[in-house]
């Protein structure tokens, strides 16, 4: 089902259910609209309820030819902000998904007030969408909003099966003597060893639900149209190169917040169309604009992290000792089980000096000429847009591709440092110091800037390696898929 003679053509854009995956799926949706695209933007039930209440509950209607539809997501209802357990959510969306999937398709080609559904983007992680995309015979091209690192390592997870890694024999293999084992045959991929690999890998069980989920979806990745991914040809050029070999068409097509920046002005009605499922606090930008060029660090561990108390506490002095101006986002479930409330102590030494949110604009955070230096966790999103704003980093990572990108940014890109996993206030508050003052410091700034002019370059003309990749998406996108 291609789409008809004289009317556009219709993708349906199905991120998965996370804020990580939302935002950057958003910004594809706005780029296709922007080509002439009708967009169908599907979330579940759960953050389509989280949206509205965080932006107003008409923010997601009167668009042309750009409507927000959703499913339900298969697990218990409740209306508590937080994000949902990633490990019950791959396993629902992968059970409970297609069927709901398949009638919103047939509603939307059977109500006639729309053109017929032509393509599909899906979420590496959402490749339930396959089986409707093969039934209705059109194209499925896969977002994965994972760094290229991350993926060409989760691509290899059955081999570490296969090669008797994993799952790890017993609990003793957690040890930092096992995860420093060398791993060299990831083509493209080196100076490698076993704890830069995603963190689904450490399980002594067999059954393990994320390690089987990623095996499955990573395999499910060689039939879809094409894959693309957040990236620039010249960040990874090697990765993708390698790729290329083993799956479908592979394109870099980012940064996409820089791309999405390119095509469309924030002022019009699908610029200001939104992704936070948190309400932005925007006075940090305020804040900010008092503050001298390159000066403040910016602390944020993303949307999913979450921190034990005691090592909020850490963060907090590492913070208050290191003597510099910050602005920290401290998410209201950041802490595990209980309120994230930091001392009245903490905030009193750092009165004059600190801006703490619950939420900001993250991407005008770190374009901030403010901004010196980002604590973070190492999510991709974040990173690139750290990297695209020529910012270097303090890496935390917590989980899944974190690690790996922590080790492609400290070692490969050279524009971070990595600090220890038991969080002491001591340590933060000296590579904190060493980030914003010190001679590696500064040579890190001075490669993040390289590596944002570079981003830049891919993105800022028609000739930009992200900018050509992103037209041959399109393409593939307008093509009636192939009956196989």
């Amino acid at each position: 089902m291609g789409s008809h003679a004289g009317q556009k053509p219709h993708v349906v854009c199905v991120p998965y259910p996370a804020q990580g995956h939302i935002t950057p799926m958003l910004k594809v949706a706005k780029l296709l609209h922007a080509r002439g695209f009708h967009v169908t933007f599907v979330n579940t039930v759960y953050n389509n309820n989280r949206l509205l209440r965080s932006r107003g509950p008409n923010a997601l209607e009167g668009i042309h030819s750009f409507r927000f539809e959703s499913i339900p997501d298969g697990l218990p209802e409740t209306d508590v902000d937080v994000t949902q357990d990633i490990i019950s959510l791959c396993d629902s969306t992968m059970k409970h998904c297609l069927t709901p999937f398949k009638e919103l398709l047939r509603k939307i080609n059977a109500g006639g007030d729309v053109p017929p559904v032509s393509c599909i983007v899906s979420d590496g992680c959402m490749s339930f969408t396959l089986d409707a995309a093969e039934e209705l015979g059109v194209p499925d091209v896969f977002f994965w909003t994972t760094s290229a690192c991350a993926f060409m390592a989760y691509f290899h997870f059955y081999l570490f099966v296969e090669k008797g890694i994993a799952p790890f024999k017993d609990e003793s293999y957690l040890t930092n003597e096992h995860l420093n084992t060398v791993i060299d045959w990831i083509p493209s991929m080196k100076n490698l060893k076993l704890k830069d690999i995603p963190s689904f890998i450490r399980t002594t069980n067999p059954d393990d639900l994320m390690l089987n989920f990623i095996i499955r979806e990573t395999d499910r990745a060689k039939r879809a149209s094409a894959i693309f991914l957040n990236t620039f040809d010249d960040l990874d050029h090697d990765i993708i190169q390698s790729m290329q070999s083993i799956l479908p068409p592979v394109y870099s097509i980012g940064p996409l917040h820089l791309l999405a920046n390119r095509g469309m002005q924030e002022s019009s009605e699908i610029g200001r169309l939104g992704s936070n499922l948190w309400k932005e606090e925007p006075e940090c930008l305020d804040w900010l604009d008092t503050k001298a060029r390159n000066s403040v660090v910016y602390v944020n561990f993303g949307s999913i992290t979450v921190l034990s108390a005691k090592q909020l506490l850490e963060f907090a002095w590492g913070l208050a000792g290191c003597g510099k101006d910050f602005l920290w986002v401290i998410r209201p479930d950041l802490v595990a089980g209980e309120e994230a409330v930091v001392s009245p102590e903490f905030l009193k030494e750092t009165a004059d000096r600190s801006m703490l949110a619950s939420w900001c604009p993250q991407e005008k955070v770190l374009s901030h000429p403010a901004i010196g230096g980002f604590l973070t966790h190492c999510g991709w999103n974040s990173m690139l847009e750290s990297i695209a704003g020529g910012v270097p980093m303090v890496c935390w990572p917590f989980f899944a591709d974190q690690q790996t990108n922590c080790k492609f940014c400290c070692d490969e890109w050279e524009v971070g440092m990595e600090i220890g996993g038991d969080v002491r206030r001591e340590e933060i508050e000296t590579v904190i110091r060493e980030l914003m003052d010190g001679e590696k410091g500064k040579k890190m700034r001075a490669k993040a800037e390289d590596w944002g002019r570079l981003a830049v370059e891919a993105t800022g003309h028609e000739h930009g390696s992200s900018v050509v990749n992103f037209e041959e998406v399109s393409k593939i996108l307008l093509a009636k898929r192939s009956e196989d």
